[in-house]
């Protein structure tokens, strides 16, 4: 049995996240990818992500590794796989990897971006999301900072959350501008649930003016939801790295 790493992207918008669900009439990320593989390599292919993404949230560098029995070309395969995938769909890399290697745990850092821009643009409907006033890029990178200096992030996790610690390491966290578009760049060894939609409206709030800087810290001091939270939408959210300690460097660069 060889273990393969797949590295891949997809825009989010038709399907209802990456993971199998076990309510019928889902669409999945996962789903699709196994059922092309499966035709493929005619057997049964299941494949294990790097990661959930949520409903409607894009990735332009997702890994997923599979285990089979099957000798192939990678090469065909990419071919024939993205041939047969939709157009939202795309598989970039198959790497051999040792059966060691773990596309969901053995991830040590994961990147994601969120989009937005500030002008009505009809060739950006799916990967960014449109706010009507423009933010204060200092204001946005003030929240965005505070955010280093903490390590548990109660205030930014979903309600009704399954999860055992609110503890998450971020390496980076901040703004930047290109234009009319705005970028948050944010970069953790893990996440929390819809973690980041909500920082992305904190920060949106701070420029507004509906919350202050001193109003985070409090939140953030007391693990107490802000009272004025908000998760923006998951349009403008993408995935673009993550490194393991055999791949230190971003997989979508081979």
């Amino acid at each position: 049995m060889a273990r393969y790493f797949i590295h891949l992207s997809y825009c989010g918008t038709a399907y209802n996240g990456w993971q199998n669900q076990p309510h019928s009439g889902t669409k999945t990320i996962q789903g699709t990818i196994e059922s092309v593989l499966s035709l493929l390599l005619r057997s049964e292919i299941s494949i294990v992500g790097c990661g959930r993404t949520d409903t409607g949230v894009h990735a332009s560098g997702y890994v997923a590794h599979l285990d089979t029995e099957t000798i192939f070309d990678p090469e065909q395969l990419i071919y024939r796989a993205n041939k047969l995938l939709p157009s939202d769909i795309a598989i970039h890399h198959i790497y051999p990897v040792d059966r060691s290697m773990h596309a969901r745990f053995g991830a040590v850092s994961r990147s994601y971006q969120y989009h937005l821009h500030v002008v009505k643009s009809p060739f950006l409907p799916f990967s960014y999301y449109y706010v009507y006033e423009k933010p204060d890029i200092f204001k946005l990178n003030e929240a965005a900072s505070l955010l280093l200096a903490y390590k548990e992030f109660f205030p930014f996790c979903k309600l009704h959350s399954d999860v055992k610690t609110m503890v998450c390491h971020l390496k980076e966290s901040y703004w930047i501008q290109e234009g009319d578009n705005y970028i948050y760049k944010v970069t953790s060894d893990r996440f929390l649930r819809g973690m980041i939609r909500l920082i992305v409206g904190m920060c949106l709030q701070v420029s507004r003016g509906q919350l202050s800087i001193d109003d985070v810290k409090l939140s953030l001091d007391t693990q107490a939801r802000l009272h004025q939270d908000w998760s923006v939408p998951a349009i403008g959210l993408m995935l673009y790295d993550i490194r393991y300690e055999s791949f230190p460097h971003n997989l979508s660069e081979d």
